[in-house]
């Protein structure tokens, strides 16, 4: 692929900055409240306190908070407040944030570095990082079903976010991903992996922020395709950063998933065929935006910075 392409596609992009640092600030707050902080202490609070810290740990390092930040711009696209739905995304967050927990262990891609900082399990112990990671996804329910809306919509909402996250999405993905190690090239196995591993709870989170706002069934199918198509697009992007992007920009050492022998889009098509396919998908995503009938630029614009880095060459994790 040619400079003049990637160049093109990553200044097409609008800029809404304003916005996604005020969703941000929202988001920020929600996670840093999500957990309590008061320790028990006695007996009651033996192990708990060092739990909570563990599973403090991994929910505050840094990162694009992109689940949440999808779910609180549909929900402002749609044309609800996006404020009372910020403890709802923080649950999002927690969710990922236990899923990368549990990836990095060393039954699982057995990284040492999460973000920039030694991943959960080499601070606190395989044990205690695994508990982490079930208490975050526990603890994320309760958040998410704190009143929002309409309690039966609420609860068809937060039953989407659960089949997303597990045997049908996002686990059930990451099986398929370990059992696709070593497999001989499949397009189609490789994206059917992806649109479980990472694009259900993508795909779930700009879903759940437009029907808890309200939106009309035509909005909802739009921002819904959207959503699919740029979690694919996510993936993509994360595929290539991870061949092509330096530790200190991602965060993590890159090649992981070339040397566990993982399928990915470099590995089937090379890094510019990687490209062009993202750059086909991030367009499609940002196509089917305008059947939303309202001003969808925040939604645009959070698609194109997530995949950006990996179309300039940089990294930016999510």
């Amino acid at each position: 692929m040619t400079a003049s392409r990637t160049d093109l596609a990553v200044a097409r992009c609008g800029d809404p900055a304003a916005a996604m640092r005020r969703l941000m600030a929202l988001i920020d707050e929600a996670v840093a409240g999500a957990l309590p902080t008061a320790a028990l202490g006695g007996a009651d609070g033996f192990g708990v306190d060092r739990l909570v810290e563990s599973m403090r740990y991994s929910l505050g390092t840094p990162g694009k908070r992109i689940r949440p930040l999808l779910l609180l711009a549909a929900a402002e696209t749609v044309g609800a407040d996006a404020a009372r739905l910020a403890r709802f995304g923080a649950g999002l967050e927690m969710i990922h944030a236990y899923s990368l927990i549990h990836d990095d262990l060393p039954a699982m891609d057995d990284d040492d570095l999460r973000r920039g900082f030694p991943t959960n399990h080499v601070v606190y112990g395989q044990g205690m990082a695994i508990l982490a990671g079930d208490g975050l996804l526990s603890e994320a329910f309760v958040l998410m079903l704190e009143p929002v809306a309409e309690a039966a919509l609420q609860l068809r909402v937060v039953q989407e976010v659960a089949r997303a996250s597990g045997r049908d999405g996002m686990v059930g993905g990451q099986a398929a991903d370990l059992m696709g190690e070593g497999r001989a090239p499949d397009p189609a196995l490789l994206r059917a992996i992806h649109a479980r591993k990472t694009g259900a709870l993508l795909r779930v989170s700009v879903r759940a922020g437009a029907m808890l706002a309200g939106a009309t069934p035509a909005q909802l199918a739009a921002i819904c395709s959207f959503g699919e198509l740029f979690g694919l697009a996510f993936q993509i992007a994360d595929d290539i950063k991870d061949e092509v992007a330096p530790p200190q920009l991602t965060g993590k050492l890159g090649g992981g998933d070339r040397l566990a022998g993982k399928m990915t889009y470099p590995s089937l098509f090379g890094i510019d065929g990687s490209r062009e396919l993202l750059i086909a998908q991030l367009e499609a995503a940002r196509r089917a935006l305008r059947a939303v009938g309202r001003d969808t630029a925040l939604l645009d614009a959070i698609a194109c910075d997530a995949v950006a880095p990996a179309l300039a060459g940089g990294a930016a994790e999510g």
